[in-house]
């Protein structure tokens, strides 16, 4: 088995439960006999470890409570994909029972224990993996299936909800977006909201969706989720519901900076201008220093020469010209151009962040020569101490005679 021979190693774990069926070991042999018919993966494999399965119910039942079922499950799950139908309507039933009482929607999945809450990631639970095998069920026989357990309102199905969540977005049909939002809005279980906005993502037109949820009252872990996925809809509608919703001061900064990073990571002209005028009519340093970040990731579109411009305009408040220098040497702005910058800059602060620049950039012999020159040359000590610092950091073999000289000279 470890070797991959499944076919062999079902052929083997055969054997102990007919030789040897009062061994210990019977039950689990017969459960790896199973396991391996499983992972051989054809049809006929599937049913003959789906037979073995039942059989290990009736003969070897504390084995099959516990991981026999589970596999099963998965089992049928393969076989219900490829059209059998008596495994499609085992996983129906799996899922679970629907009693209504007093008002309320109580689901008791068969075999399980009310208190045995599943957790949505917990792939030994039998409940889980039914609902993973619905992934494989076209979306006509799943999603009714999905809508009865995301109907639920009892604590302990939150696990599956979430796990109902995802496998909903994962269907393509006209109502994933509506059932995904009527999930937003009303489950009792933050987390499973959450991810209804987040995989609002994958489905394509929720845009007008996400913006209600943007428009409303919802908390602020729901709206970084619902921004996030308008960042993710390949239409010009949901970008300009980010640019709107960056402009927005009765939002909170956090929400604005998110806003303005998805723009950021969306490349085009409309986003790239409407980032620049923002950042001239903002009052915000924490917001405009993520514009900063945002524009240097756009490269090819000026952004660099822009961000050259707020590091050299005395009217910028000096940590933004800080940052702008630092964006701009990681968006690829020559090295001759820092070092000219230098030779004519006035301020030490800003001397010192373009030391720091050209550190970042020790691959680029200019920028080594650079502090080199720094080192040797320049009027402040302090300067010269911070070049040579950071000389001391670079693997140029150069650096180690320039030092060498500096401790003789």
């Amino acid at each position: 088995m470890s070797r991959g021979d499944y076919k062999r190693a079902a052929e083997v774990f055969h054997r102990i439960p007919e030789r040897y069926p009062q061994s210990a070991y019977a039950g689990q042999a017969m459960y790896y006999e199973a396991y391996s018919l499983y992972r051989s993966g054809n049809e006929d494999d599937l049913s003959s470890a789906r037979d073995r399965l039942k059989q290990l119910k009736v003969r070897y039942p504390a084995v099959a409570r516990n991981d026999g079922a589970v596999l099963l499950t998965r089992v049928c799950g393969e076989l219900a994909k490829r059209g059998d139908q008596s495994c499609a309507a085992d996983i129906d039933a799996k899922v679970g029972d629907i009693d209504v009482t007093g008002g309320q929607t109580l689901v008791v999945p068969k075999g399980s224990q009310a208190s045995n809450c599943p957790s949505d990631d917990d792939e030994n639970d039998d409940r889980i993996a039914a609902l993973n095998a619905l992934l494989q069920m076209d979306a006509d026989r799943a999603m009714p299936i999905l809508q009865k357990v995301l109907a639920r309102r009892d604590a302990c199905s939150a696990g599956l909800r979430r796990k109902a969540v995802f496998l909903v977005s994962q269907k393509r049909t006209p109502e994933t977006a509506n059932i995904l939002m009527s999930v937003a809005r009303s489950d009792p279980d933050q987390e499973v909201r959450e991810q209804a906005v987040f995989w609002l993502s994958q489905v394509p037109g929720s845009t007008p969706l996400l913006e209600e949820i943007l428009r409303g009252n919802a908390d602020e872990d729901i709206k970084e989720k619902a921004l996030f996925s308008l960042s993710q809809q390949n239409e010009p509608r949901a970008q300009q519901s980010l640019r709107d919703f960056a402009t927005r001061e009765s939002e909170s900064p956090d929400l604005r900076e998110k806003a303005i990073f998805w723009l950021g990571q969306r490349h085009g002209a409309e986003n790239t201008e409407f980032l620049r005028g923002l950042y001239s009519r903002l009052t915000s340093e924490d917001l405009k220093e993520k514009i900063l970040f945002s524009l240097s990731q756009q490269r090819g579109s000026g952004n660099e020469q822009w961000l050259m411009n707020i590091a050299v305009n005395p009217k910028e408040d000096i940590e933004l010209r800080k940052k702008a220098l630092f964006w701009a040497g990681q968006s690829g702005v020559a090295i001759p151009e820092f070092a000219q910058l230098y030779d004519r800059m006035a301020d030490s602060e800003m001397k010192e962040q373009i030391i720091f620049v050209l550190s970042q950039r020790q691959s680029d012999k200019a920028a080594i020569d650079k502090m080199f020159d720094i080192a040797r040359n320049d009027k402040d000590p302090e300067l010269r101490k911070k070049a040579i610092f950071w000389l001391g950091q670079s693997r140029d073999p150069r650096v180690q005679q320039f030092l060498m000289d500096l401790i003789n000279r």
